[in-house]
């Protein structure tokens, strides 16, 4: 009867360690109480706007967040956002990517007992099982499939480590100084972090692949398993419900918490919205909604080519004079100031006529002076942050007087001072 019970014991004891597991490392997978009705925040949201005409940041619940303009990559909002953090399945982003770059989509993939083994979210792929490239994608960004990622990752580059080497090669082409990969998946490892920056710079760079565009701006599609068919539907709450989403991607492990990278355009506005580290599925869906509603009735574009413009004409005018070039055959200075990458960029309203325009040049000049000299420098800066800065250059060759110069610019003179003499 002891020996039974024992027996029972550790059957009920492996159960629990079965379930607590698939918990643990579940990915985009909502426990049952995290479910909510996404039309309650909706009104909540709506009710908030419609009733406060007073410019403030909302309460946010995710520990780190960021809103930046796709267009010149400007934060528009964030906390934290430099900050290191896990970030679960957002990684998956970088996975396709890598994919995308690096295979034919056509190409067939026959599922290793690793990939098949993989635990989390799955697409629920066995061992054997032949896919398509397209296919284990799709399952990889709408359904979140850890085993799809395993089964590309090996696919592509032979192992898990070789994938993330590729993966880390990428980040460092783009700047991401404070991203670093190990997963394919992005289950919890201490050496895999992003911050929602970079990882909101990852998202405009792969929001630009029209093949991955696609695939996270899915709702529904059908892929194949072995000639059958399989529905997916994409986990991304806010795809098809907030006005103006057009993707990309959820995350969720015990380390990272609830995460959401969206992209949303109404107008001639473009953002991308992460919240990193939310408590719950509906905290980071109520956080993401706030941020994005905040940033387009909050923000207006200004033409910051125009308003640099009209200053640089302006302080040229004033400053024609005072210029003076040694030994140069004039004093006369064609300048202009590098060409403004971003035209327009969104400015919060009731910050706009904060915007100052500063213009720093030498006034004493030494000939001769090659055509694209810099000689100062043009800044457009908003509450101390600079939106921008050139260089300000010359715009022809300034040369240096010679000898005839110097014996025309006498004659000149003594002709002068000799019929001046001759009149008295």
């Amino acid at each position: 009867m002891k020996l039974f019970q024992i027996y029972y014991k550790i059957i009920f004891l492996f159960f629990i360690f079965i379930f607590m597991s698939g918990y643990v490392f579940a990915d985009d997978l909502s426990p049952s109480d995290d479910t909510f009705d996404i039309s309650e925040i909706l009104g909540d949201i709506e009710s908030i706007k419609t009733n406060s005409d007073i410019i403030q940041m909302p309460t946010i619940n995710s520990r780190a967040y960021v809103v930046i303009d796709r267009n010149s990559n400007t934060i528009l909002a964030g906390k934290n956002e430099h900050q290191k953090k896990k970030m679960a399945s957002t990684t998956k982003i970088m996975t396709s990517l890598i994919v995308i770059e690096h295979t034919d989509l056509s190409d067939m993939v026959e599922i290793s007992k690793k990939a098949a083994n993989t635990g989390g979210s799955r697409l629920g792929l066995k061992s054997g099982d032949k896919i398509t490239v397209c296919d284990l994608l799709y399952g990889l960004m709408m359904r979140s499939g850890n085993d799809a990622a395993v089964a590309l990752a090996e696919y592509v580059a032979g192992s898990i480590n070789d994938f993330a080497t590729l993966m880390n090669d990428k980040a460092k082409s783009l700047g991401l100084s404070n991203t670093h990969f190990v997963t394919p998946h992005g289950l919890d490892e201490d050496e895999h972090y992003t911050t929602a920056y970079e990882l909101a710079i990852l998202s405009n760079y792969a929001m630009d692949n029209e093949i991955f565009a696609k695939i996270v701006g899915t709702k529904n599609y059908t892929i194949t398993i072995n000639g059958y068919p399989k529905s997916l539907t994409n986990t991304n709450e806010l795809l098809g419900t907030l006005n103006g989403v057009y993707g990309i991607k959820t995350g969720f492990t015990n380390g990272a918490n609830r995460c959401l990278v969206t992209c949303c355009k109404r107008g001639d506005m473009d953002i991308i919205c992460v919240v990193l580290g939310a408590d719950t599925k509906k905290h980071r869906t109520t956080d993401s909604i706030k941020l994005i509603e905040y940033a387009f009735h909050n923000f207006t574009f200004v033409n910051i080519q125009e308003l640099l413009s009209n200053n640089f004409e302006i302080w040229k005018e004033k400053n024609k004079n005072t210029f003076t070039i040694v030994k140069g055959i004039s004093n006369y200075l064609d300048m202009q100031y590098e060409d403004v990458p971003y035209p327009s960029i969104p400015i919060r309203s009731d910050l706009i006529d904060e915007l100052h325009v500063y213009i720093n040049c030498e006034s004493t000049l030494n000939a001769p002076i090659s055509k694209g000299t810099p000689i100062g420098t043009i800044t457009l800066e908003l509450e101390g942050k600079t939106i921008y800065s050139g260089n300000i250059f010359i715009n022809t060759d300034i040369e240096q007087k010679n000898i005839f110069d110097y014996l025309c610019y006498f004659y000149q003179n003594f002709s002068n001072i000799f019929n001046t003499i001759l009149q008295i």
